[in-house]
């Protein structure tokens, strides 16, 4: 299943921040988590990553600095502020509801309509 790029868009924020909120880490090492946490469903890349990053990190949600690492190589890692994880948390709260609406509305109208019957309809009462 292809996950469209308005739904990775859409999600990338609460994504990052909930990763960063586990642990600091850096851009690769997100990038790995995202695909673990969607068990290969969400394949992000850097150019979808780190915009993302630098937005959150101009709006004070997330700190940056540089490391070495062990093999010598410079990293740069995020880590989320205080106003991240508020901002974590209302982001939980609306995809929570969304999620609710979504669930109400799938277990009220059926996934797929037969081919060849009409999809079923509710009559408009009276009035209306």
């Amino acid at each position: 299943m292809e996950i469209s790029k308005d739904l990775m868009a859409a999600s990338s924020t609460p994504i990052v921040l909930a990763i960063l909120a586990e642990a600091d880490s850096y851009g690769y090492a997100i990038i790995k988590r995202v695909r673990e946490l969607s068990a290969g469903q969400m394949e992000w890349t850097d150019g979808m990553l780190y915009p993302v990053l630098h937005r959150l990190e101009r709006l004070g949600h997330v700190e940056a600095r540089w490391e070495v690492a062990e093999s010598g190589r410079r990293r740069k890692y995020y880590r989320i502020t205080a106003g991240g994880r508020a901002q974590l948390a209302q982001e939980r709260d609306q995809w929570q509801a969304v999620d609710a609406t979504l669930r109400g509305i799938w277990s009220i109208f059926p996934l797929a309509v037969p081919t060849g019957h009409p999809a079923p309809t509710t009559p408009i009462p009276e009035g209306a």
